[in-house]
């Protein structure tokens, strides 16, 4: 059975969190989220080497990425960029190292989630020198999958010793439906980035999936997920904001629990509404999905989890703290009695 399947309760954050400071962050995400999904945040209001791209310049093995003014470019050799990716890695590790020693929690066997960008987003998303996308040059994007699957199978493992307990991953796929959809911008109008081909596309995934070490999460915020790619793949899980879903996404997922995997749904939302919402609430927006994908509620009770939407780093710290209480809350009720939520 997937790691995924067992957690009880299935919750966790979607990654990102607010603020500068690690410490602190990671004290509320341990706090929080220990008997579910805890994870290790990222603090993208750091800057460059601390948003989702920035992220891979501390994960890329013998890769190297600077700054541009698009975002960032593969560069010959490391320099600041790659050493203040590292650098800021490094913080976050220590800081969930200390939380969770704090808890008591070292070798307790709960499950901890690392998170990164995926290969098709990643080389999406990276500049080659000549300016282009990655994504252009089939020998980089190969280069970069292996690279990336490498580097997160190393952070992976080296979290994994250092907190005494299983880790799994995330990979951020929000660039995966453009770039299945010929929608990717190239240098200039002249120089369109073709659509890749959806079987390129699952064998970086897979290739990703295989070698990291560990079980994989998938997550996109992103309209038109490819869920039939999602199914031929070696991945455990996926991870979606319920407000992108259309009608013709429930067969995907219905197809893709029914085939012993899981589904995280981000159905809280990210920024601090009007009124805070009650758990129960939450609760019955799960419900109000999973209703539609055509199984009894009871046999979804190991199959579904409960996120806060995408773009908790642009909440107040008061309120991501809430949105994972109440997506706690809220996997705790449907795992215990779904059918008694209404």
């Amino acid at each position: 059975m997937s790691v995924f399947a067992d957690i009880f309760p299935k919750a966790s954050g979607v990654g990102s969190w607010p603020g500068t400071a690690a410490r602190p962050s990671a004290e509320v995400v341990v706090g929080e989220l220990a008997a579910a999904l805890a994870h290790l945040v990222e603090l993208p209001a750091r800057g460059v080497g601390a948003d989702l791209l920035g992220r891979a310049g501390a994960l890329l093995v013998d890769v190297a990425i600077d700054t541009v003014p698009r975002g960032y470019r593969i560069a010959a050799r490391p320099g600041a960029v790659t050493r203040r990716a590292v650098s800021l890695l490094d913080e976050d590790m220590d800081a969930l190292e200390e939380a969770w020693e704090t808890a008591g929690l070292r070798g307790g066997g709960r499950v901890v989630k690392v998170q990164a960008p995926g290969p098709i987003t990643l080389v999406a998303g990276l500049e080659l020198s000549n300016g282009h996308r990655a994504i252009t040059d089939p020998g980089a994007v190969r280069d970069l999958t292996a690279s990336l699957a490498e580097g997160v199978g190393i952070h992976r493992a080296a979290l994994s010793r250092r907190l005494g307990t299983p880790v799994v991953v995330q990979f951020d796929e929000p660039s995966l439906p453009a770039a299945l959809g010929g929608r990717l911008s190239g240098v200039t109008a002249l120089s369109p980035v073709a659509a890749l081909d959806e079987s390129v596309a699952a064998t970086l995934l897979d290739t990703c999936a295989e070698t990291v070490g560990a079980e994989v999460m998938v997550h996109s915020c992103a309209a038109e997920l490819p869920w039939d790619l999602l199914a031929r793949s070696a991945i455990s899980a996926v991870s979606v904001d319920v407000v992108m879903l259309r009608a013709a996404d429930l067969d995907g997922i219905a197809a893709f629990i029914e085939s012993g995997r899981t589904v995280m749904l981000g159905v809280v939302s990210a920024t601090a509404p009007a009124q805070r919402p009650a758990a129960e609430e939450v609760a019955a927006a799960v419900v109000a999905v999973t209703d539609r994908l055509g199984f009894a509620r009871s046999a979804l009770r190991e199959r579904i989890g409960v996120t806060p939407a995408c773009g908790l780093a642009a909440a107040t710290p008061q309120w991501a703290r809430t949105a994972i209480e109440l997506s706690r809350k809220a996997a705790e009720a449907f795992a215990e009695d779904p059918d008694a939520i209404q």
